[in-house]
């Protein structure tokens, strides 16, 4: 995306550069600054975010494996992601129907297209939506939607003739939910002239959402607005509560930067985004991978994965402690185990790395798997009940009979699992006891000697 290059810059001269850790770290927090407002981004929301990614990276250590320079890369991008909302994907399915969405904006920021653009997206999911051409003010805004929804295939409800927006979203939204001819209902409003003398919208805004009572206020932000997009949405959000965001236009020249600001005026997620004119040109909004293509770091997917397997490797640790605790494990942690195996490397390997257990000898064909058999393995899990996972004991043959028809595998397939759980199970039981007995030898050994 362009705009971001000077973020991306500072980030590759911080990775190549030779300064010392700290030093390293503010010229990287300046530069982040400049480019950031440079990219639009308001002020405020720039110092707010570079104050905590700095607090994060005096505070903080990374884990072992890592360096400096990696785990202060990943504070700055999940800093960034968090602004956007973070590993919280926007819930884009409507919790009730009929569901009414008041879509707002200023003149130019792509509302109606993206009305259109709304409707294509939810007539493919298998909804029934509809559109309601409000905008009374910009000649042809009607004729326009009308297009888009002939070309869609969605019903519209607008009158050319009728200057009042309120009473045609109110016949509107009479006129289509009778006999349930939709479920989603999008109502296109007005967006005047310019940016700065939008009272008299904002007033409107209000009297159609008082009426029309929306489930959901979409601000639709062009993304070139710049730092504007902080005071345009802060004004919207106080006229009629916005409760999601679109940004438009993302595939221009544009800098993104407004899309931050209005994030942040409003506490509102950003839904979608538009990343071109065709109708199909809108895509569900993912914060993380925003953020990697605003960053520009080719290998940032690489880092983060990296971060992952770290993550997994130490729940699959905590995981094998607490069955060698109990000395059992069921077979949803068995499961949980194999698809970490899948990522981490051999049981074996993970096995020598909890503490007690390295001193015991670990024998490889207790536990070793091939791949092509864990992901058989996996499938054969799946299609197993959930009481079935958590007492494998209840499984009778002809439990063995349709687990095996569920999952594509044989019968014999389904039985080798089995056996492989109660040898995993033994194998547990056996170490406890090992582990048991080796600390009593230590105790032992650590008595003060007779004389």
């Amino acid at each position: 995306m362009r705009g971001f290059e000077s973020v991306r810059e500072a980030i590759a001269r911080f990775i190549k550069g030779s300064d010392p850790f700290n030093q390293a770290i503010e010229n990287l927090v300046k530069d982040l600054q400049k480019a950031l407002i440079k990219a639009d981004v308001n002020v405020r929301i720039v110092f707010d975010l570079t104050r905590k990614i700095r607090e994060d990276a005096r505070k903080s250590q990374p884990p072992p494996g890592i360096s400096r320079k990696d785990w202060f890369i990943k504070i700055v991008y999940d800093r960034l992601a968090e602004l956007f909302g973070g590993d919280v994907q926007p819930s884009v399915a409507p919790p009730k129907q009929p569901y009414v969405i008041l879509m707002v904006g200023v003149q130019g920021s792509g509302k109606t297209t993206t009305c259109g653009k709304l409707a294509y997206f939810y007539k493919k999911m298998g909804y029934s939506p509809c559109l309601i051409a409000a905008d009374t003010y910009r000649p042809g805004a009607y004729d326009q939607l009308k297009q888009i929804a002939e070309r869609v295939g969605v019903p519209i409800y607008g009158d050319p003739g009728e200057k009042d927006p309120v009473k045609i979203v109110e016949k509107g939204m009479r006129t289509l939910t009778e006999n349930n001819r939709c479920n989603i209902i999008i109502i296109d409003t007005a967006g005047r002239h310019g940016y700065g003398s939008e009272e008299s919208l904002l007033k409107e805004m209000r009297e159609i959402a008082d009426r029309s009572n929306p489930d959901e206020v979409m601000l639709v932000i062009d993304a070139s607005i710049g730092q504007k997009a902080y005071d345009l949405a802060k004004r919207f959000h106080e006229a009629t509560p916005i409760g999601s965001i679109i940004v438009t236009k993302l595939d221009g020249s544009a800098k993104g930067g407004g899309a931050l600001s209005a994030v942040a005026a409003t506490g509102a997620r950003i839904k979608f985004i538009g990343v071109g004119e065709k109708i199909d040109e809108l895509e569900v909004f993912n914060p993380r991978r925003f953020v990697g293509r605003l960053l520009g770091l080719g290998d940032i997917e690489g880092l983060i994965e990296k971060f992952k397997s770290l993550e997994e490797r130490e729940e699959l640790e905590r995981m094998m402690r607490k069955a060698l605790a109990t000395g059992k494990i069921t077979m949803v942690d068995l499961y949980h185990q194999i698809k970490s195996i899948t990522k981490l490397g051999p049981l074996s390997r993970i096995l020598q790395m909890i503490p007690g257990l390295s001193a015991l000898p670990i024998m490889e064909d207790q536990v070793k798997l091939s791949e092509k058999k864990m992901r058989r393995w996996l499938n054969i899990m799946d299609s197993m009940t959930y009481d079935e996972l958590k007492n494998p004991k209840i499984i009778t043959r002809s439990r063995i009979v349709r687990i095996a028809r569920g999952s594509g595998s044989s019968i014999d397939e389904v039985k080798e699992l089995l056996r492989y759980y109660e040898n995993i199970n033994r194998f547990m039981r056996d170490a406890r006891r090992k582990r048991k007995l080796l600390e009593r030898l230590k105790g032992l050994e650590d008595l003060p000697e007779f004389s």
